[in-house]
């Protein structure tokens, strides 16, 4: 497995290319924009692109993705169905944040415990609500590798108050359904730099284990 990250939309957000090195299968996890760009990153990687992976409904992570399937004629999978909510309103969010932003259904909304293929790979997926109640996480176990969107970042966690947003159930899907992963794992954000689930157990500001235990004293 390979994976190269394309900054898009005035948010920065971390779209990520992921393919399958034996088959060369490609997916786009969360191309929420800038799609001139997103495709001559796929054509200079030469890869097939065959799916559009999504985290979660918030429009700098999927504002363009059923504009670019169809385009493409590629399938979407995910997020959860919680977050239909926000994908309703792709086209508002669009207009209040200078991002275009298009409704779309989903071919497969997924849920906890489902995987994805691509080529020879299977990512499972992990549902993580908090930031919004459909996201998803992308894990790729053989490589120790994750795409966790607006989940986590590096030395911080995102927001929670948006409509539907739960912080406790942030900080439960990080500390109960990322943390038992290992903290080998790398993962890209939705914004910023890669980091590993050991680095912010360590020093997050939010999460670390020493952070967590004194707010339980």
């Amino acid at each position: 497995m390979r994976a190269a990250i394309i900054p898009v939309t005035p948010l920065q957000q971390n779209c990520s290319l992921i393919w399958c090195t034996k088959t060369n299968a490609a997916a786009l996890i969360d191309p929420g924009g800038d799609l001139d760009r997103i495709k001559a990153a796929v054509a200079q990687a030469g890869v097939q692109l065959v799916k559009i992976l999504i985290t979660h409904g918030h429009i700098d992570h999927c504002g363009e993705a059923g504009t670019l399937a169809k385009q493409l004629n590629l399938p979407i999978e995910g997020p959860q169905e919680a977050d239909r909510f926000w994908i309703s309103r792709l086209e508002e969010d669009g207009r209040n944040y200078g991002i275009a932003g298009a409704v779309f259904e989903p071919d497969r909304w997924l849920e906890h415990g489902d995987t994805v293929t691509l080529g020879d790979l299977t990512l499972d997926v992990i549902h993580c609500p908090g930031h919004t109640p459909g996201h998803v996480v992308f894990y790729h176990a053989p490589s120790r590798f994750a795409v966790v969107g607006d989940v986590l970042f590096e030395g911080s966690i995102w927001r929670t108050d948006f409509p539907m947003g739960d912080h406790a159930a942030l900080i439960a899907s990080i500390t109960q359904r990322l943390w038992p992963l290992g903290n080998d794992v790398l993962f890209v954000p939705g914004h910023g730099r890669t980091s590993s689930f050991g680095a912010e157990r360590a020093h997050n500001g939010f999460v670390a284990d020493a952070v967590l235990a004194r707010a339980k004293n």
